[in-house]
């Protein structure tokens, strides 16, 4: 029983030297981060390589966001252009309709001195000659 007490001791004062070391830890991180330190010639040349690969994923990442804006601004142009084309479709063909209608057809050439036949169209029919050989 006893050694099972010691043992649980044991525990607590390992797990609040952990604690102790931790915050320990992080004091001298901030620390480093806060007097510049961090910044000496060994660790920057070591981290180079790393900030090159952030600073082309950032870079990567702009331009993947103008790329996406500037296709939305695409994309919202064709559809307004595409909306007008259609209206501009629709007003076309029914001034075509319209103006295509025998009667307006007429008083369009009246002006010009072609009158509309008052005689039906006659159909023509050309017998063929049977080929004898």
């Amino acid at each position: 029983m006893e050694k099972d007490k010691k043992t649980r001791i044991n525990r607590m004062k390992d797990q609040e030297q952990d604690v102790k070391h931790q915050e320990k830890g992080m004091e001298k991180s901030v620390q480093v981060l806060l007097d510049g330190s961090f910044l000496t010639r060994d660790r920057v040349i070591r981290l180079l390589p790393f900030l090159l690969f952030l600073t082309l994923l950032a870079v990567i990442y702009i331009s993947n966001v103008f790329y996406g804006e500037r296709i939305q601004r695409e994309s919202m142009r064709t559809r307004q252009e595409l909306k007008e084309l259609r209206y501009e479709y629709v007003t076309s063909k029914s001034d075509l309709m319209f103006k295509s209608k025998q009667s307006e057809v007429a008083k369009e050439l009246k002006n010009t001195g072609v009158i509309e036949s008052t005689t039906p169209p006659v159909k023509i029919i050309i017998k063929e000659k049977t080929k004898k050989d």
